[in-house]
């Protein structure tokens, strides 16, 4: 699976470098939310047709909070402590940490802050989104399903859900849906609020 994506990858950059008309450009934005809301679509399906989902995620209860909760907590902590190794202040790493993917929106934010913070909040959270993506199937197949949804951080509602769901099961896709879902809405709060300690 790793070495589809490198290769979609790859073959996208060398279209866009080589082939694609730059008058198409302003339509990529467009191109993506189809393609994406597809995949999500055909997630959802696959989803559907596991009638069992629903009522495991019901047994697990509050529990399933566990993993966004905790994918916080790393991400955060282990953003302080390359920031401690590198020099940056505890509040700017910490921040940069806390876009757990997103990285348009935490690099925004940041840059009313400093143009070099949102630039690093920018890089860090691409990079994170290209690691998750590369490593979820190797996560999955190695050390478990559940744990495969760390890496994706906010992105496990969306960019990220497809590649989980492949590489798991639907449970997993609900729990990644879910954590997502938590993620995404603290990216703002905790950006903001750990910025200004």
């Amino acid at each position: 699976m790793s070495f589809k994506i490198i290769l979609a990858v790859a073959a996208g950059v060398g279209i866009g470098y080589f082939a694609l008309p730059s008058h198409l450009l302003q339509y990529t934005d467009y191109i993506l939310d189809i393609g994406i809301c597809l995949l999500l679509f055909f997630v959802g399906i696959d989803i559907g047709k596991h009638k069992d989902v629903f009522n495991t995620i019901k047994r697990i209860g509050f529990r399933v909070l566990l993993v966004p909760i905790m994918i916080i907590i790393g991400s955060i902590f282990g953003s302080v402590v390359a920031g401690f190794i590198l020099g940056i202040p505890a509040n700017e790493a910490g921040a940069v940490g806390a876009g757990l993917g997103w990285y348009s929106l935490s690099s925004m934010m940041l840059s009313t802050y400093s143009s070099k913070l949102s630039a690093l909040a920018f890089i860090s959270n691409v990079t994170r989104e290209i690691i998750a993506l590369l490593t979820i199937p190797l996560i999955a197949k190695y050390i478990g399903d559940v744990e495969s949804v760390a890496p994706a951080g906010a992105t496990s509602m969306d960019t990220s859900l497809p590649l989980i769901a492949s590489s798991t099961n639907p449970h997993t896709a609900i729990i990644a849906f879910i954590s997502g879902v938590i993620l995404s809405t603290s990216v703002p709060i905790l950006v903001s609020v750990i910025i200004k300690l």
